[in-house]
């Protein structure tokens, strides 16, 4: 399976397993082991490189004084054989929980010198929260037993896996984030604003050859690792970033170094730090070496998203040297302290983002004052509004405030984002596109309509320094107005028409030709095909035509850019590069998202990316590896990994089957509706019956029918039947059950000729055996037709057609078998050339089909605009009165056909009067 399925799977099973311990808690266990399984293959992988047989590593023990040190001085870090997790495993019934204490107490003292920061008390949290795993001994062990099980799974032996791993481990924490409400907020910020950040910062870094990142709440760390990601598309040495994290909880602490080391990030290049961000400020040096380590922090770029609106305390802050300058934050509400933490530790062509809560841009006391002086000084850069509700545990909107220590320019832009979004479950979520169209309008400081605005200081200023978003970019939608004119006497406004320029201006005759043109503010409709009319139009036919040559060549381009080189591409960038290539394109090209452009890109990107790490790591051979398709099945009440068949690690079955065995495809396929449609034949005849016969035919459920009891109507039904033939038959029967011998039976089939007797086998003397006649008599009853629509009809009918569904059933479980193995042994045996094709059109074609599609969708959409202005006011208000008064005169006179009593013919007179509005 791949990460994602990988991901979900360890997820599901970890949350039915947690019983009633909190998301908030249990992520804590879930999230060490696997730290604790990273570090133990890490060391398995070093002691092979370096030649460590099987047997010298299951001697490996503390007291191996010199093979420790080499160790240690490897990795930083020392595990005896008996502590791996992979020994772990191997104990089966004999682990104990007492393994895990024995081993996590070993590992904090084996910890090398070097790399004390980075390892030191890791374990804690795990450590002592084991006995919240059960009641005793026992329950821990099978506690911890069902999670080593869980993750035992999870790959972590080649360059690939650290991108495994750490999506896995960001999986968890974002769904445990889901599942823990308000606590959610002091571990998590979710990926698309972290990346939404990350994107800004990295541009603004691009050019730097080193670079320190901070983040003062860190959280589970996130944040630095979606930095370092986008800064790794512009550098090519991932190792010349150091990350600098300080964490006020020790178990999210503890979370946000396991993260960083998991990433792949060098300890030497983790700084991390258990504190109070805004109480105890980064250390400018090492307690046990302060001459030597005296060091300030200063960072090219600060990330934070610090806990909302939070109580501190503001005693004798003014003269700390982070607030001097702007003034102390109100002692019930912390943002603007933590803002200005981030804005003194950078360095003075830094850059900072942090995410706040909407009220920090205009509320008054000391806030206001901070930020004036903010504004007054030039910081503020740019301000984001979020959409609500994108954030777990709270739904009040935020904002993401990019501030510099040094700018040329004095102006604000304001985006507006809050629109933009798509809802999945409770939350919004930002999309590709988004993050994408948000990064362009601040690297760009672009005015986009109803989006953004660049904002001078002086009108700021004007606005007494309150930067409520809504009174610089209205984001508002139109509100719909109606013609009174146009509503009492018809005709299509022309400023209505009007509102809808860009379309206009593209098609500049289709205006002319749809509309009847007149000297008043009104025109009418010029077709009555309006779809036709457009799509037809040769304004439109040039747009398309447009279109389609400036992506003339975009499939080979696309097959040059990630199939000829696919194994040195460099995957972080890649994306950037088509995006740059799509956009260009579309420069001259009116009314096309670019946007949406991009967002059909990123929808296949993150699979394409996985493949090509694959393929990066482990060769073209991975494409014809066919892996064991592991699901959960209950077996005996209790869930169970069993092998369902065969999955593709890289190239689908389905694609394979559509472009290598489409005739067995086919053929399997024409089974399957064949079967739909009998299934929905007897579902109809079903639907047709009284109720009284489905009480009789179905099921308890009234799904299905009772096969006995179709036998059972019908077998009355045959009997009842009457023809010479059939009464001959018949009494034929009944003389073979009186023993008659082979003289009577001749007898009676001269007498009989209404019967075909050559129909019926006969024995070798002449004979007839009754089965055989039987079976005639039967083949008789079935010629006979019912009355149509007649019950017994219907069942006729349904008894063919169940016996049509289930050989149907059998034979596509069959078939599909047989498929299913004939596309595995068809992956493994795939020719070089064939995974190309393949490749192309699993990564390619649905790039390619996705943005060919974006011109009809302009052309639909300018399509469903005319008409709904044409149906807006196709029925004026005069015609719809007029109806109702011919409809009220109707009723009136229908009122004098009515009789009752003297009181119910006074009612009716009233209402009589008042319809005729008299």
């Amino acid at each position: 399976m791949n990460k994602q399925q990988l991901a979900s799977k360890i997820w599901e099973s970890a949350n039915k397993m947690r019983s009633k311990i909190e998301a908030n808690e249990y992520k804590d266990y879930i999230l060490g082991f696997m730290f604790y399984k990273f570090l133990s293959d890490k060391e398995l992988n070093f002691l092979k490189a370096n030649d460590f047989s099987q047997a010298d590593i299951e001697t490996l023990t503390e007291e191996d004084a010199e093979t420790v040190e080499f160790i240690k001085n490897g990795i930083g870090y020392f595990i005896a054989y008996d502590n791996l997790f992979s020994t772990w495993l191997k104990k089966g019934n004999d682990f104990n929980v007492a393994n895990v204490r024995d081993a996590l107490s070993a590992f904090s003292r084996l910890i090398n010198n070097s790399h004390k920061k980075v390892f030191d008390g890791i374990f804690k949290t795990l450590e002592t929260g084991l006995s919240k795993l059960g009641d005793g001994s026992n329950s821990q062990t099978k506690a911890i037993s069902d999670l080593l099980q869980l993750i035992k799974d999870i790959p972590m032996n080649n360059k690939q896996d650290y991108d495994v791993i750490g999506f896995i481990y960001e999986y968890l924490i974002g769904s445990f984030a889901a599942n823990a409400g308000k606590k959610a907020g002091e571990f998590y910020t979710p990926h698309e604003v972290s990346v939404l950040m990350s994107e800004i910062i990295a541009h603004h870094l691009k050019d730097q050859q080193e670079i320190k990142i901070y983040d003062p709440t860190s959280g589970s760390g996130s944040l630095l690792i979606n930095i370092g990601s986008s800064v790794a598309k512009h550098v090519n040495d991932a190792n010349k970033i150091k990350y600098y994290a300080q964490e006020l909880k020790e178990n999210t602490y503890n979370l946000t170094r396991m993260n960083l080391v998991m990433r792949g990030i060098l300890p030497a290049n983790i700084v991390a730090r258990n504190a109070d961000t805004l109480e105890d400020d980064w250390p400018y040096f090492d307690d046990n070496d302060p001459i030597n380590t005296y060091e300030p922090l200063y960072v090219d770029a600060v990330v934070s998203n610090p806990p909302y609106s939070q109580a501190w305390d503001p005693t004798n802050k003014d003269s700390d040297p982070r607030y001097a300058r702007f003034g102390v934050a109100p002692k019930t509400k912390a943002d603007y302290a933590f803002l200005l933490h981030d804005l003194y530790h950078l360095k003075p062509d830094g850059i900072m983002a942090i995410v706040l809560p909407h009220g920090v841009l205009f509320r008054g006391g000391e806030e206001e004052s901070i930020r004036t002086n903010l504004i007054e000084n030039n910081h503020i850069d740019a301000i984001i509004g979020l959409p609500a509700n994108i954030f777990f545990g709270t739904g009040i909107p935020t904002v993401i405030i990019i501030l510099k220590q040094r700018r040329s320019n004095n102006d604000v832009l304001i985006v507006d984002a809050s629109k933009g979004f798509v809802k999945v479950g409770k939350n919004n979520h930002l999309q590709a596109s988004n993050i994408k169209k948000i990064v362009d309008s601040v690297i760009q400081r672009k005015d986009v309509e109803k989006f953004s605005r660049v904002v001078s200081q002086q009108e700021i200023r004007d606005h007494s320094y309150n930067l409520n978003i809504p009174r610089y970019v209205d984001s508002s939608a139109a509100s719909e107005t109606w013609d009174i004119y146009a509503t009492m006497f018809g005709g299509i406004p022309k400023k209505e028409i009007d509102v809808h320029t860009d379309y206009w201006k593209a098609f500049p005759q289709l205006r002319h030709d749809l509309f009847t043109d007149s000297d008043t503010p009104y025109v009418k409709l010029a077709t009555t095909e309006i779809s036709k009319a457009i799509h037809e139009h040769e304004n439109v036919k040039i747009f398309s035509t447009q279109f389609n040559n400036a992506f003339t060549n975009f499939r080979a381009y696309l097959k040059a850019e990630l199939i000829g080189k696919m194994q040195t591409l460099h995957i972080a960038q890649q994306e950037n590069v088509l995006s740059v290539d799509i956009f260009k394109r579309l420069e001259n090209i009116p009314l096309v998202d670019k946007y949406q452009a991009y967002q059909a890109l990123d929808d296949q990107w993150q699979s394409i990316a996985g493949d090509l790490e694959i393929i990066q790591s482990e060769g073209l051979l991975a494409t014809k590896i066919v892996n064991p398709n592991i699901v959960i099945k209950k077996k005996d009440g209790k869930e169970q990994e069993v092998q369902d068949g065969w999955v593709g690690y890289v190239l689908p079955f389905d694609l394979v089957q559509q472009h290598l065995l489409l005739d067995e495809l086919t053929t399997l396929q024409d089974k399957e509706r064949t079967l739909t449609e009998t299934s929905a034949e007897i579902e109809a005849i079903m639907d047709s019956l009284s109720e009284e016969e489905k009480d009789t035919l179905l099921n308890d459920a009234n799904d299905a029918f009772v096969t006995a009891e179709i036998n059972k109507i019908l077998r009355q039904a045959f009997e009842d039947i009457e023809t010479p033939e059939i009464r001959a038959v018949n009494a034929f029967l009944e003389l073979l059950g009186n023993k008659a011998k082979k003289p009577e039976q001749e007898q009676f089939v001269q007498v009989h000729s209404e019967v075909q007797w050559a129909n019926i086998e006969a024995n070798k003397n002449g004979s007839y055996a009754v089965g055989k006649v039987k079976a005639y008599l039967k083949i008789l009853q079935a010629n006979f037709t019912f009355a149509e629509d007649s019950l017994e009809a219907k069942l006729f009918q349904v008894e063919d057609l169940l016996v049509r569904e289930k050989q149907l059933k059998a034979e596509i479980k069959d078939d599909a078998n047989a498929l299913h193995i004939l596309t595995k042994a068809t992956i493994e045996a795939l020719e070089d050339a064939q995974v190309l094709e393949l490749l192309e059109e699993k990564w390619v074609n649905p790039i390619v089909r996705a943005i060919l599609e974006l011109p009809k969708e302009v052309i639909e959409h300018l399509t469903d605009v005319v008409q709904a202005l044409v149906d807006k006011y196709a029925v004026t208000y005069t015609e719809t009165t007029q109806k109702l008064t011919e409809a009220e005169n109707s009723l009136a006179y229908l009122i004098d056909d009515l009789a009752g009593d003297a009181f119910d013919m006074q009612g009716l007179k009233q209402f009589q009067t008042l319809l005729k509005g008299a």
